[in-house]
């Protein structure tokens, strides 16, 4: 399965070999922070190497960070990743209606349908709201933070996995251009069978799981 994520994604390392993550885990930090200096890099790298180990022993295909910068002078942000599960499906329709099926069973979910080009999928749709605690807000009092996820469970037409694709933010003012961010992914999805079949055209990063 591939798929093209937009600039301002940056992916960690995740598919790297363990001794090899210290020098990957650097050249990720130096892409992140661009504007940084060999002092900002050599002590981020080392969180971001734990980072990446700890997705990639989750069994995320792909996992990165998503930050955009605003007109404003802030940043958008917000978590992609992409794993897959044994599904042992063979037709994927009807993969994606046991999969509506479950999701839409809890109230909590915004579970729909969709008609990909690649095939069926079926997306969630989730916010929550945290405590943060006290010790951690810059102001010294609990407060509360809004959080959304998208997540879109896509299966492979042959089966026997689905894959998952999930965003999440906390910058909830800018929700519905995640959502578009999310749908244009989406859009790329594809089951190439040959390497003639990649298109990595346009400003996007190709990925594959």
């Amino acid at each position: 399965m591939t798929f093209v994520a937009p600039e301002g994604i940056h992916a960690l390392p995740v598919d790297t070999p363990g001794e090899q993550r210290p020098a990957a885990a650097m050249e990720f930090v130096r892409s992140l922070f661009p504007g940084g200096d060999e002092r900002l890099w050599q002590s981020a790298a080392p969180f971001y190497q734990l980072v990446t180990e700890t997705m990639a022993s989750a069994g995320l295909a792909f996992s990165g960070f998503g930050l955009f910068a605003l007109d404003t002078g802030g940043v958008a942000h917000c978590s992609f990743t992409v794993a897959a599960y044994a599904s042992d499906h063979t037709d994927p329709e009807i993969a994606a209606q046991g999969i509506l099926a479950i999701l839409s069973s809890d109230p909590m979910n915004d579970a729909r349908w969709l008609d990909l080009p690649c095939g069926p999928a079926v997306s969630r749709i989730t916010l929550r709201e945290l405590t943060l605690s006290a010790d951690i807000t810059a102001s010294g009092e609990q407060a509360r933070l809004l959080t959304g996820q998208i997540q879109v469970h896509v299966p492979f037409p042959t089966g026997p996995f689905t894959a998952v694709f999930t965003v999440d933010t906390a910058a909830m003012e800018y929700w519905g251009e995640f959502c578009d961010m999310t749908t244009a992914i989406l859009q790329t999805v594809s089951f190439p069978v040959t390497a003639d079949e990649l298109d990595t055209d346009g400003p996007f990063s190709e990925a594959s799981v």
